[in-house]
């Protein structure tokens, strides 16, 4: 597509890119909104570099997306309940996101899309990788793409969290008193190759943190297929890697990607706000 009143620079021949030229803070004409959301169908992941947002303001921009969610695990800020503190302090040695996953996708629909906004990152580290599931299912061979077809996924939340996700959350010192109301386990099952609603393009719908085996199958019959899928989809050719700087907003899209929080930065504090977008029932 040509943008007549934004830039994008493409990140990687993969996907993502920076989009120059827009100020989040202030009015942004139907064009500009047009053009960034056909950027965000184009690259999957996009990011604006030194934007001034307040939380009321984050979530007005994610409204432009679609309908600001509401994350079963956290409390959202008092003024805001839609916008989620996400924080890694001095002392904490794990992360939260720190494994390849799509967000929510234990939900019966899961979120569409992703609002992240750095406040506090450290100078070097605590970046976070993207990558295009288009390409994963696209690269797959003929055999193994018939043999997905139909095949659901179950995905369950508790998955990656040995003993819970509350209380491996409460682990983090830096998000322990952001945890809502005990929520019990969420699962869902959705298509492991899902068609994208706006595009129409296939991509793999599959991620190592949430699908824990394929419908009327076992854990255990399942494993390794799944362990192929999530290995094969986040390959390096098929991935880009952001590096956060304080008044950054990246805009990613769960629907055709994955991410992972890399926890590289020991001793650093790192804070960012995060709002995520209300999504349909995958097919």
């Amino acid at each position: 597509m040509s943008y007549q009143s934004i830039e994008v620079r493409p990140l990687t021949g993969t996907m993502g890119a920076e989009i120059r030229g827009v100020d989040l803070s202030g009015d942004l004409s139907n064009q500009v909104k047009s053009e960034i959301h056909q950027a965000f169908l184009d690259n999957m992941m996009i990011y604006f570099r030194d934007q001034t947002l307040t939380p009321q303001r984050h979530i007005e921009i994610a409204q432009q997306f679609g309908k600001p969610a509401i994350y079963p695990f956290l409390k959202g800020l008092d003024e805001a309940p839609e916008v989620n503190i996400l924080q890694k302090t001095e002392n904490d040695t794990v992360n939260f996101g720190g494994v390849w996953h799509s967000d929510t996708a234990y939900k019966d629909c899961p979120d569409m899309g992703t609002l992240l906004y750095a406040h506090q990152v450290p100078e070097a580290g605590g970046d976070t990788l993207f990558a295009n599931m288009y390409l994963a299912y696209e690269t797959l061979s003929d055999g193994m793409k018939a043999m997905l077809d139909g095949l659901i996924g179950v995905n369950n939340s508790d998955k990656s969290y040995e003993g819970g996700r509350a209380a491996n959350i409460k682990k983090i010192d830096g998000m322990k008193d952001d945890l809502a109301d005990e929520v019990p386990t969420l699962e869902s099952e959705h298509p492991v190759v899902r068609t994208h609603p706006e595009t129409g393009r296939k991509g793999l719908f599959v991620n190592g943190a949430h699908t824990l085996r394929f419908k009327d199958m076992t854990v255990e019959e399942s494993k390794p297929l799944i362990d192929y899928l999530c290995a094969h989809a986040v390959r390096p050719e098929f991935t880009c890697r952001l590096r956060w700087q304080p008044k950054t907003l990246a805009v990613w899209d769960n629907r055709c990607t994955q991410h992972f929080a890399v926890n590289d930065y020991s001793g650093k504090h790192r804070l960012m706000h995060r709002v995520t977008i209300e999504g349909d029932r995958p097919n």
